[in-house]
Order: C-alpha cells, then structure tokens, then sequence
C-alpha cells in the first residue's frame, strides 16, 4: 500500500514539472510571436464605445472615479484628429488611401466646407455616433423630401435642398463612418455631400410636417416671413412643399399665397385663433375681409437652425445644478430643450450609451467637471441631494411615470410593454415599489435641496414658451428670444415615444389607485407647505 502510493506521489510531481514546463515555452512563444509580427500599414486599433460609467449611486451603483477612463472608452485613446469647440469626444479614425471601395446610393457629389453658425445643408439634421453610414443618412434625407444628404464628423447627417457652394480638398473628408468603414463621413468642418436618389412622383413623404394652427395676420408681413409666392390651385401640401425646398421651417397658407420663414417675434404662434377664420379665408366661397386676415401655419420637415449649435461651457461652472426627476418623468426631453435653449451641453450622472449616441455628448462627461449646464438624475437622499448647489425638480403625474418607466424597461427607450407584461406579476410588484419612490424623490428633493426650481411635466407641454424661460432663467443662462422660439420649434426631438398605445384594459387596480392616490395628497401637501405651487388638479383624486 505505501509503495503504490509512493509512486502516486512521484507520477504527480512528473506531471507538475511537465505542466510548468509546457506553460513557460507557451507563454515564450507567443511573446517571440508578437515581437516578430508585422505591422501592416493602414491599420489602426479601435475601441468599441464606452459602456456605463458605474451608473451612480444607491439604487444606480457608484459614481466612477474622477479624471479616470473607464475600460473601452473612446476617452482612454488618443484622437487623430483635432476636435471642434474643445470637446473631448470619441476617437475619428483617418482614412488611410487605397482604402476598399464602398459601393453606395445616390452620386456622390464631393468635399464642402461646412460651419456650425451657419450650415451649408439647412435641412433636418440627426447624429448617430455608433452606426451612422451614407445610405442611413441618404434614406433619412430621401423620405423627408431632400435633395442633398451630407455628412460630417464620421457621425451626424445633414439633410437640404441647396448644393454647397463651398467646395474643398477631398483629402480634408477624412473620417470613416461609425458604422461604415472606408465610407467618406465628413471631417471637422467638412461635409461628404451626396445627391440622394430621386423619390417617384408620389413617393416623396413629408413625415415631420404639423398643423400648428391658424394665426392671425403679423402687422409686418415682410419682416415676418423671407420668401412669398402665389399659386393657383394652392393647397396645404404644395406649401409645406415650397417651404421645404426653400429649406425654411415655417408654412403659412392663406390661398392663393404661401409664406415661408421662421417663428419670430414678430410671429411667434402663441396666440391661436378660432379655425373657422381659416377656413372660412381658405375656402372656395367668397372671403370676409375680415377673414383674409388669418393664416394656416405648419411646420415643415425643416429643422429651425438657429438653434442646433451645442458646445461645453467655455469655464468650469462655480456652481453644480440638478435636473433631478423621478424615472419616467420627461428627463431626456427637458435635456433636449434645455440644450436647444441655451447651446450648451447637459451632463448625467450614469451613462447611456443610447442617449450619447444620438447627440447628448455630455453624457460621456464626468458629471462633476463643471464643463456642463446642469446633470441628470433620479437619486434621492440627503447625501446625494446635498452634493448639487442648486436642482430643477421635475414632477409628472404617477400614473403616466409608472407607465412610461415600466414601458422602459420591458421595451427600451422608445418601445411599449407587451399585453404580457402588463397582466404579470411583475407589474403588481412593481408599482408596489415605485410609487412610494416617486412620493420620496419628490420629499427628499424638497426637504434637502438648498434651492430648488419646481417644473411640472404637465404644464411644461402647455406652456413650453413661459416654462423653459423660467428654466432658463434658474441655470443663469441667457436665452434668446429667438432661441427660445427655436427651441419650441424644434420640441418634439426624437426622444419621445411614438403616439399612445392603447390597451384594452385599465393596468391600474382599485387598490394600487388607492396607493398612489395617496401618495399624490401627500405630495401636494408638502409642495404647498413649502410656498411652491401644488400639484396641477388633474393628478388629484376625485
């Protein structure tokens, strides 16, 4: 017995040397083996995008460090290529010639200056800083009615109707797209510029044109609108075409002539008239003379340029505030206005990747640099709260919050929960969970915030214009009048989910109404309490 486990012992040892021995010439091996790897020219090393940061704290996990790149993020590499208005964005790759040749739609046109204070494609304008490719950017361009589709900084696409007339060096559009290698995407100031495809007679579809409403006459035509024409026949759609291809976002119809131009103060569409003045001004019987004083207004597809220029606060901000909201409550559409209102960035204390991908750059910034106007978050807590100088608190209903967070979670940022989802058990649990979270958040804010602006979701939809001033106003950010007007142009972004899914069935139980309900009095109370304005009536129960 003890000689066969004697040779048990040596057999181990044997094979313990071999073992060490195999990992030692592996390891040697594969060092000789990069050492003597050629490096091919042309190739560079990419990085994916950076992923969450940490999120923040208690229910979102910690805030990261400061000042440190998080693994994989675009931050940790160094540029290539200088970066426009100091902003510490991703790498951009240079494309390195020859280069595999891309096949794409449309004809491609050239290399064009472009400049952020005044566009040479004047159109719609979107950013995608992950998957942008030429035939993305040309089909958007295309189903909008654009003739042109440009893109720059390997990430955003310019749609218009006017060929750029500045014309430069192709080797100065040296950026890949992000989601197309060896594609043309621009460069810092420089466009790709494309002639999309031409849409069949039929098929051209003005997706984003609206009917804001009918208006009375402004006492100053020509100072109102930049360009008239008369049409025989004139209809609403042959308007919003002409406004279009004149790249303006405003259509005003009052048969035969249409106007195009810009909301303005002098034209500012906040004062509606009854729709029987229109009309009656744009039938086909005789006209009141009363009545030719009234105009159909609509917004084109055409975004209100004035507005869409964003960049970092030029100085550290001496003081940190808070866009602090309740999940589900509107936070990504407030970032939006407030970043059209103002031009600068807005920061988050998590990171999504989704959201910086579609434009909100300062989502990557650490959100103590001070480089941003104000920072998300859905935290609550006297430690959290007491970290911000000053916060924007804002509160919507409870039912449309839980809904929209439960949306969220089953379906994205843009998706709804499934029939499913709703009649699960998840459901029950919760809005046993988050309804007390949404009375808290509000509390808490209230209770530790050391000055504390109170915006209700609610009455930011009806009175947007007041609302985002008095927002505006708060941040010490002066705002235009004409941004503003951009601003409220430009509202709907595309963060919003598509219309209301309707459900056959009330997701609310008698018992979590009773809950929530209560929570809904106990809030109010303490706004009123506090010398700030209750809740607006349609949240109290009846």
């Amino acid at each position: 017995m003890a000689k066969a486990f004697y040779r048990l012992q040596r057999f181990l040892r044997r094979t313990q040397l071999l073992l060490l021995f195999l990992g030692v010439a592996y390891i040697m091996a594969g060092a000789c083996s990069c050492c003597s790897a050629p490096a091919w020219p042309g190739e560079h090393s990419h990085r994916g995008p950076g992923q969450a940061r940490g999120g923040g704290r208690g229910r979102r996990g910690q805030p990261p460090l400061a000042g440190v790149p998080e693994p994989g993020d675009p931050a940790a590499t160094p540029a290539l290529v200088p970066q426009p208005d100091g902003e510490q964005d991703g790498p951009r790759t240079e494309r390195v010639q020859p280069r595999r040749k891309v096949r794409h739609k449309g004809t491609y046109v050239g290399c064009f200056l472009d400049d952020s204070k005044d566009r040479a494609l004047k159109g719609s304008v979107f950013y995608d800083f992950r998957k942008m490719t030429s035939t993305l950017c040309q089909d958007t361009c295309s189903e909008s009615g654009y003739q042109f589709a440009g893109l720059e900084f390997g990430s955003e696409c310019y749609c218009g109707n006017r060929m750029p007339q500045s014309r430069t060096r192709e080797e100065e559009c040296n950026l890949d797209c992000r989601g197309e290698k060896g594609a043309p995407c621009g460069g810092v100031g420089r466009l790709s510029v494309y002639k999309v495809e031409e849409q069949p007679a039929g098929h051209k579809r003005y997706r984003n044109a609206r009917y804001r409403g009918c208006f009375r006459r402004p006492a100053n035509v020509s100072a109102a609108f930049l360009f008239h024409a008369a049409q025989a026949n004139l209809t609403s759609q042959s308007c919003v075409a002409v406004c279009t291809d004149k790249e303006l976002p405003l259509a005003a119809l009052r048969r035969p002539d249409c106007f195009c131009g810009y909301a303005s103060p002098q034209f500012s569409l906040h004062q509606s008239d009854g729709e029987s003045r229109c009309a009656t001004a744009n039938g086909s019987g005789p006209t009141p003379p009363s009545d030719r004083e009234f105009y159909q207004v609509y917004q084109t597809p055409v975004q209100d340029s004035r507005c869409m220029d964003r960049k970092f606060l030029p100085e550290k901000s001496s003081q940190l505030v808070a866009l602090s909201s309740f999940p589900g409550a509107g936070n990504t559409w407030v970032r939006h206005l407030v970043e059209l209102a103002t031009g600068y960035y807005t920061g988050s204390f998590y990171f999504d990747g989704s959201l910086y991908n579609k434009g909100f750059k300062g989502e990557k910034d650490y959100w103590k640099s001070g480089r941003t106007i104000c920072v998300k978050t859905h935290e609550s807590g006297r430690h959290e709260i007491e970290m911000y100088d000053a916060a924007i608190l804002l509160i919507r209903n409870p039912y449309r919050c839980l809904m929209a967070e439960f949306n969220r979670k089953c379906a994205g940022h843009l998706g709804y929960a499934s029939e499913q989802h709703w009649r699960s058990k998840e459901w029950p649990e919760f809005v046993g969970s988050y309804a007390s979270w949404w009375a808290s958040h509000v509390l808490d804010w209230l209770r530790f915030g050391r000055r504390v602006l109170v915006v209700h979701y609610e009455e930011l939809q009806g009175a947007l214009f007041p609302t985002l001033r008095a927002i505006t106003s708060f941040l010490s950010a002066g705002a235009s009048e004409e941004r503003l007007l951009c601003a409220e142009s430009n509202q709907d972004g595309h963060f919003k989910r598509p219309g209301a899914r309707q459900r056959g069935f009330d997701p609310f139980t008698p018992e979590m109404r009773r809950l929530i309900d209560g929570h809904i009095l106990e809030v109010d109370r303490a706004l009123r309490e506090r010398n700030h304005t209750g809740l607006p009536s349609e949240y109290l129960p009846r």
